[in-house]
């Protein structure tokens, strides 16, 4: 054995040690030297003079670059670990392992169509004959959340039927008919292409990064929240040093200056099937402008127009997902959030129209105008939306203004919803003006509608539970609340009329990836979850 040959066999020796006892990084560094070798003693072997020593050194370069491709796609450097995996693969075309590994990044990446070729060509190895079961799950697994990111056919059912035990939900990437363009609420916003109905989904997507936590009491509570929140910058940094893709993504947000000024991203830029433009570790970080990027765009996780479904509903979290960013906050908004896991599941909690801007409540909408303009100042803006315009010309009436102090003084809640209501008809509101000022004024309805002596009083004279709370659900979608009182109306009434309205709400609140035994089940959860 030559000198070359036996140092080639330490270096693979001690490379696939490290590999095995997961040392990553020390692995990648020998496999990187194991490679060079390789390369030099292949230039220098002429193929005539002594064939089957260069098909051995082929085989060896094979496989040092599957390992090196492993030991990277662990750190998550995916972009050199599929380099690493194309030159294996221009070696040997049908490399199991490297097809397999290949597959494995390109799943990651969310690229299914490209992994399920990978799989597939895994079969025809006869290294994989032992191993058919395993490709195989890996098969359907991608045929899975492809047919999920092509059509946006998502089931959580199963899940919550199971009480949100289990492995964790894998769901794929998906974007509805939606697209970014400019916004007359701030800045840019996310439009619908098509109309939405309510409940229909409209975009499914996973974190950059995410921390989470326990909090204690008040003290405990902030000092743990800025522990989680540089642990949080952390992580969205790895994220933006490991892939330049990353970074050209977290750069296209707002730092909430100069909103007029940013560029409309084509939508093709956030689809999964593009490909990555290449790693680059050694390029400056503008840091103050990454900070600033989070600190408007990152999303708590338990917010008021979001839902937290399985084991991190115990948990705060903080996370920032790219798409999701883009939402703009209303005071009538049309969406909810669901989050799963590190997945954020966009819907519609109203029907939405084609061309018409997709929007959150930042902040507790079903409150009057003037909590309202508060709220919307300590998040930096002043809220423009059609509701708030409309309610700054009526609650100019004395009247409304007498009705909202009564309330914050006590006064009996069915007299000030009665008098409302005689309001609204001299005033001459109609249509979605009177669910504005519903919603404005909801927390005394639901107090009415939830009091058996208030109903015996006021019941005959105030509107019925049933037509209010369509009328909210028009401007403001459905919210849990809302979903509340309609629940206990139906445990009260156990109409079929209730049982569908109560549906319909369910659907607006959690969307159409729950199937309606599902539903049936959460919304019986949530009902004995909260104490009602």
């Amino acid at each position: 054995m030559s000198g070359a040959e036996e140092q080639m066999q330490q270096l693979r020796s001690k490379a696939t040690e490290l590999l095995l006892r997961e040392e990553w990084r020390d692995s990648i560094q020998l496999y990187s030297e194991l490679i060079d070798l390789c390369q030099s003693q292949i230039s220098n072997t002429h193929e005539h003079s002594d064939p089957d020593h260069l098909s051995k050194l082929h085989k060896s370069l094979c496989v040092a670059f599957s390992n090196r491709a492993e030991a990277r796609s662990k750190l998550q450097h995916f972009t050199q670990a599929l380099n690493d995996c194309d030159q294996a693969l221009q070696i040997e075309a049908t490399h199991f392992k490297t097809l397999i590994c290949k597959g494995k990044i390109l799943l990651c990446l969310n690229r299914y169509f490209n992994a399920l070729d990978c799989f597939k060509a895994a079969l025809f190895d006869p290294q994989g004959n032992g191993n058919l079961d395993i490709v195989n799950e890996y098969l359907e697994k991608c045929k899975k959340l492809e047919f999920q990111s092509r059509t946006g056919s998502f089931d959580l059912s199963d899940w919550v039927l199971n009480g949100f035990r289990g492995k964790p939900l894998e769901l794929a990437e998906y974007i509805g008919p939606v697209k970014v363009n400019r916004s007359e609420i701030s800045g840019r916003g996310l439009f619908a292409t098509k109309n939405i109905d309510a409940g229909t989904l409209v975009l499914v997507t996973k974190a950059i990064a995410i921390e989470r936590g326990i909090l204690g009491g008040q003290d405990s509570a902030e000092n743990a929240q800025l522990v989680m929140w540089k642990n949080f910058i952390d992580k969205v940094k790895e994220a933006v040093t490991r892939c330049q893709r990353t970074q050209l993504l977290i750069d296209m947000l707002s730092t909430g200056e100069n909103e007029a000024g940013l560029e409309v991203p084509d939508m093709s830029i956030f689809r999964p099937e593009i490909e990555e433009n290449g790693c680059s570790n050694n390029q400056k970080l503008d840091m103050d402008k990454i900070l600033s990027i989070l600190d408007v765009n990152s999303l708590v996780e338990e917010a008021v127009s979001a839902k937290v479904l399985g084991k991190n509903s115990d948990f705060y979290g903080v996370g920032l997902w790219i798409l999701v960013s883009f939402i703009n906050h209303s005071c009538n908004p049309n969406a909810r959030r669901l989050h799963v896991g590190d997945y954020v599941i966009v819907h519609a909690s109203r029907d939405v129209k084609a061309g018409e801007e997709i929007t959150f409540m930042y902040f507790d909408a079903l409150s009057p105008l003037e909590k309202r303009v508060e709220m919307s100042l300590s998040w930096g803006f002043n809220c423009r939306c059609s509701r708030c315009k409309f309610e700054e010309a009526v609650c100019s009436k004395q009247e409304l203004r007498e009705i909202e102090i009564g309330l914050e003084k006590g006064v009996d809640v069915g007299g000030a919803v009665y008098r409302l209501e005689e309001g609204m008809k001299r005033w001459a509101v109609r249509g979605k003006g009177k669910g504005y000022l519903r919603a404005s004024f909801w927390a005394a309805y639901a107090e009415v509608y939830g009091s058996d002596r208030s109903m015996k009083r006021w019941g005959r004279r105030i509107p019925a539970m049933e037509t209010v709370v369509d009328s909210v659900v028009e401007v403001m979608g459905s919210d849990e609340r809302l979903l509340k009182v309609a629940v206990e109306g139906l445990k009260k009434s156990g109409g079929v009329v209730e049982f569908e309205r109560a549906m319909k709400l369910g659907r607006g609140f959690y969307g159409k990836v729950i199937k309606k035994q599902a539903l049936r089940t959460l919304l019986e959860i949530g009902i004995n979850d909260k104490g009602y």
